[in-house]
């Protein structure tokens, strides 16, 4: 607990807000227990449940002749086929996550070594072979790609200013272009990804 307090919690509209966010806490998490990880089955379940439910042709048709889905119809092989093919969208869409989750913690500081550990404790050439660019290398200045919350992206260097800038286009398809004002390109990937949560795209409902 002593450690949890000792942790800054600075609100938004605080002076050193982002100087204290960009500045690494260690641990950076706890390991998930075993309820932590049924939790997120039962979620990922539920998500990949209304997926399959959308592109299930057997679901379309209930639909079409305005009858509920019964859960019971779940046990159908063709619905399970769907579901078979939901669940691999989930894992696509978490490979993307991790992507955009490696970068903005690569370019914030963490090492391969961190963010292989991270990954369940893979080693730091496979995290590096996995994200090539999470990790700049000291010279870099090149623009930096990055897919967050449904929308891109791009953060550029400013040789001149020695500052870096970003163009964001976000889920809701708002544009948003900074000034080069930022210190770091950690400071400019914040400000980003802070831009495309503000305008993610909203929560689709569900289609009975």
């Amino acid at each position: 607990m002593d450690d949890v307090k000792a942790i800054p919690t600075p609100d938004q509209n605080d002076e050193n807000f982002w100087a204290t966010v960009l500045t690494p806490v260690e641990p950076a998490w706890n390991e998930p227990g075993d309820d932590d990880s049924f939790a997120m089955d039962e979620q990922l379940l539920a998500a990949a449940r209304s997926l399959a439910e959308r592109i299930s042709t057997r679901a379309l048709a209930y639909r079409t002749a305005g009858k509920p889905f019964d859960a019971a119809l779940m046990a159908a092989p063709d619905v399970q086929l769907a579901m078979l093919r939901s669940l691999y969208e989930a894992r696509r869409s978490v490979d993307r996550l991790a992507e955009s989750a490696a970068t903005v913690a690569g370019r914030g500081g963490s090492s391969y070594a961190q963010l292989g550990a991270a990954w369940g404790g893979i080693k730091r050439q496979s995290a590096r072979l996995k994200w090539p660019h999470a990790v700049p290398k000291k010279s870099a200045s090149e623009s930096v790609p990055l897919h967050y919350a449904g929308g891109d992206a791009v953060i550029h260097h400013d040789p001149g200013a020695d500052a870096w800038w970003y163009t964001a286009t976000a889920a809701d398809l708002q544009e948003d272009e900074s000034e080069a004002v930022h210190g770091t390109s950690a400071e400019a990937i914040a400000r980003a990804t802070e831009f495309l949560l503000t305008h993610a795209r909203p929560t689709r409902p569900d289609t009975a």
